[in-house]
């Protein structure tokens, strides 16, 4: 025993000895071993309920642009610490995503990657489908549990870490940031008006106009990839669009790496537009929403473009290399009974409440409204919130009346209430990953609760947010009072932010003074108890004399630049196949009497759309905006899909549109 003790207390000691020189050697580090890597995460195009707006009605009805994964694996060689860094173009990552791509990570690469190390964070489009989380309260729209379009997502994870891992090389990183005004609004500004004069001073528009972005060049000087950081929400396609998309971030990124000539291959340049504090941030002007069809595509060019020509300045002009090693922490916490000191609330001692929504939740924002008003409270000056309140209301959530009890719920609660709070440290980048949406002065004071640690002087701070799992928003006990959208969707009560201030004040101090913090309770795993009620494809069918993929309706024989061109085919249904990695159409030019493709469906002037036609019988639409600068030439349509027989054998088609002609 006493040898056991000894050896125990040797390894200690030589750890604790070889963290302080790798620490010591790593103050004025430059260098990073980095990968990048991307892979499609596009689920199902046709009949599954959107994830985001939470209108029952809203489902896919084809494609506008894939979803993608893109991965960054970052390590400091001068402490041997590395973490995976994923930006996905989805509404959310939910609990059960990060829980699957750790254990699929684990079987691959043992414990190399764990809670701690991976941050697994999302664009927030509000146009893509759902069916991906493990929790009741987010599948109600959808009608259950997709499992196919978990997989398609925690897989197309896992293979973009995988592409990252195995492409790794030394790199030197470097950051700049800078203000992007002009596409922002704060779509709660009477909420926004209850924070202290100080507060708002500091954000004179209603929202945090800065972008902060890091750039990757290998010791060649080639780019391989970047991260920035904006805040602003996926909201351009408002909540009557049913094709899938990655709202304003999915344009940017496709812009930029388009820029690289990015063939999304093992080899791509990555660019990830990251998102921040933009719980009441809106692309879309306040008492409006977003666009649908055409209409919606230029409202996502209008909030995206921008931002990709800001981050093109800062990629540009970035020089200010990132010094120092790659570390984290990382904690669940139990945010339904969190205890909280009074430095971080009025003075007394506070706690959280169990989850639940309130009546404003069920209202919408201006930006995607549902049903009733927002602003219902318990205050003495709302007749209706008083009322509410007698029948419903605790004191735990003060002015909220309650909509429902999301933590009480049995067998399991509707939402998580064991949510991942996360530091991940980049060289004098520390990036703060919550599961929540929150409001800009809500992000500026978590910042600034982990700026105690890590002086702004000396480091760069960002939000990475919603980021891990997925409960909602979190504003300020201030803008809580007014129970819009934002404050009646804050699940655990006004004290919320104050809690997070703490836990991540916590995390903070651990990362600064090299600690260790415990990990807190491990969250449910409901992957295995999961229940639908959506239909599968039974089988597809096409009229008598009819092949699969052929025209329904054809294109015009002349073309000029800036026209559209449409062709309509028999088709099956996309369910079939999602085609990950692939493609539902082309658009293919002729040169030197070859067919070439020059477009796919992630190309941005190019759309699918399907639709049922009768019961078994579909049709899909193949639609290309011909650019102003095209060769002129002969071009054709092409549809690529799957149909499935009454035996369940399922098939590819194609079909070809006539030949046209550009001039």
């Amino acid at each position: 025993m006493k040898k056991l003790i000894s050896t125990i207390l040797f390894l200690s000691f030589s750890l604790a000895t070889k963290c302080v020189f790798a620490s010591e050697s790593c103050v004025n580090n430059t260098d990073f071993n980095v990968g990048v890597g991307i892979y499609d995460i596009t689920g199902p195009a046709a009949e599954e309920g959107m994830m985001g707006y939470a209108m029952p009605w809203q489902h896919t009805t084809g494609l506008l642009q894939r979803l993608w994964a893109r991965a960054f694996v970052i390590e400091s060689p001068c402490n041997g610490k590395r973490i995976a860094f994923v930006n996905t173009d989805l509404g959310m990552v939910f609990q059960a995503i990060k829980q699957q791509v750790i254990q699929k990570l684990q079987q691959k690469y043992g414990y190399i990657y764990s809670d701690q190390n991976v941050l697994l964070t999302a664009t927030h489009t509000h146009s893509g489908p759902g069916g991906f989380s493990t929790y009741a309260f987010y599948n109600l729209t959808t009608l259950g549990f997709n499992r196919d379009n978990f997989n398609t997502i925690s897989n197309g994870i896992v293979a973009a870490i995988e592409r990252a891992q195995n492409h790794l090389q030394l790199v030197h990183i470097k950051i700049a940031s800078g203000e992007l005004n002009g596409i922002s609004h704060n779509r709660s500004p009477e909420s926004f008006q209850l924070d202290p004069q100080s507060d708002r001073d500091r954000f004179p528009n209603g929202y945090d106009p800065t972008m902060t972005l890091i750039r990757f060049d290998n010791t060649s000087g080639k780019p391989i990839g970047l991260f920035n950081w904006f805040a602003l929400h996926g909201v351009s396609m408002n909540n009557k669009n049913g094709l899938i998309n990655g709202d304003n971030k999915g344009y940017a990124e496709y812009l930029f790496e388009k820029d690289f000539n990015s063939h999304y291959d093992e080899n791509a340049f990555v660019a990830a537009f990251g998102q921040a504090n933009s719980g009441d941030v809106s692309p879309n002007e306040y008492g409006h929403e977003g666009g649908t069809g055409e209409a919606g595509r230029i409202s996502i060019e209008h909030a995206g473009r921008p931002q990709y020509e800001k981050a093109k300045i800062l990629f540009n002009n970035a020089n200010e290399l990132l010094i120092g090693d790659v570390d984290y922490r990382h904690e669940f916490v139990e945010m339904d009974h969190v205890n909280i000191d009074p430095q971080y609330t009025d003075g007394k001692p506070r706690t959280t409440c169990p989850s639940a929504i309130g009546i404003s939740m069920i209202a919408g924002t201006q930006d995607g409204e549902g049903f009733g008003k927002q602003g219902i409270s318990c205050n003495d000056s709302d007749p209706l919130g008083k009322l509410l309140c007698h029948i419903t209301s605790t004191s735990c959530q003060g002015v909220k009346p309650i909509a429902i009890q999301m933590g009480t719920m049995k067998p399991y609660p509707w939402t998580p209430n064991r949510l991942p709070l996360q530091l991940v440290k980049i060289g004098n980048l520390i990036v703060i990953a919550s599961p929540f949406e929150l409001t800009t002065i809500a992000g500026a004071r978590i910042r600034d609760a982990v700026a105690k640690s890590f002086p702004v002087n000396q480091y760069h701070i960002v939000i990475s947010a919603p980021s891990n799992a997925y409960e909602q928003y979190v504003t300020t006990p201030e803008e809580y009072q007014l129970q819009r959208y934002e404050g009646a969707s804050n699940h655990y009560g006004p004290w919320t932010l104050a809690a997070l201030q703490q836990e991540f004040s916590r995390l903070a101090n651990a990362l600064k003074n090299n600690t260790a913090i415990p990990a807190g309770p491990e969250p449910l795993d409901l992957s295995k108890n999961q229940i639908t009620i959506q239909t599968n494809v039974i089988f597809d069918d096409i009229p008598i004399g009819k092949k699969f993929g052929d025209v329904y309706q054809d294109v015009n024989k002349t073309y000029h630049p800036n026209d559209i061109v449409q062709a309509v085919f028999w088709t099956g249904h996309p369910k079939n196949d999602f085609r990950i990695q692939d493609s539902f159409l082309a658009v293919q030019q002729l040169i030197n009497n070859h067919w070439q493709t020059i477009r796919l469906d992630r190309d941005w002037d190019t759309d699918y759309a399907w639709q049922r036609k009768g019961v078994a019988y579909s049709l899909a639409t193949i639609t290309w905006h011909i650019p102003s600068d095209i060769t002129p030439g002969q071009y054709r349509l092409v549809h690529y899909g799957n149909w499935k027989s009454v035996t369940g054998k399922i098939s590819p088609l194609t079909g070809y549109s006539s030949v046209f002609t550009v001039d």
